[in-house]
């Protein structure tokens, strides 16, 4: 919030809206302002309109993916935007119902999908493609050194039917892993892979990041949370583009966050999901 500086008669946008805590504070901070909240999950969008519903229609909703910012809030007329948020990732409710697929810790489907009304699950995905395309998965989005070993293992499980569940996929993960790393299971980074895969992440951040800014008005700040490095270097790397000197001499953006922001120990004691949090802000310096 400190650096969304949330002022009233504000007009702001929470681009992964979850279950709305962050639109709670900006609408409790800006006072008369009002906010569009988006989500690629119906579910968890139905169960943010009832959390803040208290705010009444300053608080608007939209099933959607952020990367369609621009289109969505163009069509609401909520341009341009004094704030945007973007929490990136699977959210903890996500994570901790075991019928969406996201945990290696709750056995169940291997689904994954953060938008159950349509797509390709986890499942489908593992059945469908090839061995040295399941490689290149776990390498570039899961950044795992073992990603040859764990794909030989699932094409072979796969073809005797016992690759059903997470439980299963977690299982196979650890026994194809020769080397653990501190602290970490063993099935974190392919399941962050597969995950990114299912839900085309990486490209939907790119096309966030090309719009976003753009929806912004002069002194209109851009607040975004990765989790992973990958995400994290495409928003440093954009931020920077953004920041670096236009033909008239004077950038169109600057940087709030000289280095990354991370969780005191403070809130890492209360919530440990943080620890792998990073956030970066940028304000709009010209019309």
């Amino acid at each position: 919030m400190s650096f969304l500086r949330p002022t009233a008669g504000g007009s702001y946008c929470d681009a992964t809206l979850g279950l709305g805590g962050h639109a709670r504070a900006i609408l409790e901070r800006s006072m008369t302002g009002r906010l569009v909240g988006l989500d690629r999950d119906a579910e968890i969008l139905e169960v943010a309109k009832q959390n803040l519903a208290p705010f009444g229609d300053r608080a608007r909703f939209a099933h959607a993916r952020f990367s369609q910012i621009r289109s969505v809030l163009n069509e609401m007329h909520a341009l341009p935007l004094d704030g945007c948020i973007a929490d990136l990732g699977v959210s903890s409710v996500q994570l901790d119902q075991a019928d969406r697929g996201f945990s290696f810790r709750r056995s169940g489907p291997l689904d994954m999908r953060m938008d159950r009304t349509g797509g390709e699950t986890a499942a489908q995905l593992l059945h469908r493609i090839d061995e040295e395309e399941l490689a290149q998965i776990l390498r570039d989005l899961g950044e795992e050194r073992f990603a040859r070993r764990i794909a030989a293992a699932v094409v072979r499980s796969r073809e005797s039917g016992e690759l059903q569940t997470t439980a299963d996929l977690a299982n196979l993960v650890a026994r194809s892993v020769p080397r653990r790393e501190a602290g970490k299971d063993p099935a974190t980074r392919a399941f962050q892979a597969l995950r990114i895969a299912v839900n085309q992440e990486l490209l939907e951040l790119e096309r966030f990041l090309q719009d976003a800014p753009e929806c912004l008005k002069a002194g209109g700040r851009l607040v975004v949370i990765s989790f992973h490095s990958l995400e994290d270097r495409m928003v440093k790397r954009r931020f920077r583009a953004l920041a670096a000197p236009q033909a008239s001499g004077a950038p169109d953006f600057r940087i709030l966050t000289k280095h990354v922001v991370t969780a005191s120990d403070e809130e890492l004691a209360t919530n440990p999901r943080s620890r792998s949090a990073k956030l970066r802000a940028l304000e709009r310096l010209t019309p």
